[in-house]
């Protein structure tokens, strides 16, 4: 096994008489797994995306008269949660590849998982508030 620090450029190519991962080389693993997070990401915000058209449009079109400012609002949030996520997903996942290809780790930024995990119980609890009001 190498002990020199590498740089991978782009992930290598798979080898054709060898068990996938012989030479201790994980990186095309590494590569794919970065690929389907940033696509997790990128299926979360879309459904926040979807959220934000049920609840701030299709909801208030469904009920029978009532305030519609609050749902309006809610799903304005959940727009604005959908975006924040796609684009933190994507700026992180350009930073995870260009960690790869640099041979280090990346770990999460507390703050950005804090500040999206807040906004995200944020958004539940005032749905909450404004279903059991609409009550």
């Amino acid at each position: 096994m190498p002990t020199e620090r590498r740089t991978i450029d782009d992930p290598p190519p798979a080898l054709a008489h060898r068990r996938f991962d012989e030479d201790g080389d994980a990186s095309r693993r590494t590569w794919l797994a970065s690929e389907r997070t940033v696509l997790a990401w990128l299926r979360t915000g879309l459904t926040a995306t979807a959220v934000a058209l049920a609840v701030g449009k299709v909801v208030p079109d469904l009920r029978a008269g009532g305030t519609e400012w609050p749902f309006v609002v809610l799903g304005a949030g959940y727009g604005l949660l959908g975006v924040l996520i796609v684009a933190y997903g994507l700026w992180r996942g350009r930073e995870v590849d260009r960690a790869i290809r640099e041979g280090r780790y990346l770990p999460m930024d507390s703050r950005a998982m804090w500040l999206i995990g807040a906004l995200t119980i944020g958004m539940g609890l005032l749905a909450a508030i404004v279903i059991v009001a609409d009550a």
